[in-house]
């Protein structure tokens, strides 16, 4: 993979990060992405340990105009950004009659619009080179939902929908778009989570993981960040180049029920 280039929002904590260290252990540049204070260490740590070049960017996800100059320096770092991972997320929890509609902005903004633009931003050069992998990171709650998750439901739907439509598009042109639906992963995100649910049902933190985290999928454990990024090295993989437009479930049997 020398001289190959992942681009990888949200990668310096939880499934981004995961991913990186896989990317970057296979010998891709890393464009590393996030707004951790210690982020450029992050980013630096994880280069070096792999002896690949990299870059690290504190772009706002929310910021339009930060996104495409993310892509720019990428490009002109690099020349090319080989393989395109939309990872950064958030998450809020809250009945809908109390859900704060700047909340609502945020996620869509975080989970979904920020795809759609730096997908464009890069999609140009992907066309030109005649190849390309777009992976985004979806939930299972893109496939199903939960009471009290709106907004994120919402914005996982729809990021799949994005998927599908960029995968066609993108056929002709040797560029495949895949979307990674997780399950429940213990990272960040999920701790901060917890207590949120914790309050909603009046429960226990034992009970919310047993009975709301961890109660609809077959297989009573969380997933692992690595299982995400193995799934990501294959979807960018040769041996992946027919394989477009899927919502691929790495969610314990959730969605098989």
């Amino acid at each position: 993979m020398k001289n190959k280039t992942v681009l990888i929002t949200g990668s310096t904590s939880g499934i981004g990060l995961a991913i990186a260290k896989a990317f970057a252990a296979q010998g891709y540049n890393i464009v590393f992405n996030g707004l951790e204070a210690d982020g450029a260490t992050i980013a630096k740590s994880v280069a070096d340990a792999a002896g690949v070049d990299y870059i690290f960017s504190p772009a706002n996800m929310l910021d339009p105009a930060a996104i495409r100059a993310l892509a720019a320096e990428a490009l002109a770092k690099f020349g090319t950004v080989e393989v395109l991972i939309n990872n950064a997320g958030i998450q809020f929890v809250s009945p809908l009659e109390d859900f704060p509609e700047a909340k609502w902005d945020a996620i869509i903004g975080i989970n979904l619009s920020a795809a759609f633009h730096l997908t464009k931003a890069i999609w140009p050069s992907m066309k030109a080179n005649k190849h390309g992998r777009v992976i985004n990171i979806a939930s299972a709650h893109g496939l199903v939902a939960s009471e009290f998750k709106s907004a994120y439901v919402s914005a996982k739907h729809g990021l799949i929908g994005f998927t599908k439509t960029i995968a066609l598009e993108g056929a002709p042109f040797g560029i495949t778009a895949n979307s990674i639906c997780p399950g429940y992963v213990h990272t960040p995100i999920v701790d901060k989570q917890i207590p949120e649910q914790m309050k909603v049902h009046n429960m226990t933190q034992e009970e919310v993981v047993a009975k709301v985290f961890l109660d609809k999928q077959a297989i009573k454990k969380f997933n692992t960040v690595e299982s995400i990024a193995q799934s990501a090295l294959f979807l960018a993989s040769e041996a992946a180049e027919t394989i477009t437009g899927i919502a691929l479930p790495v969610d314990g049997g959730w969605t098989a029920q």
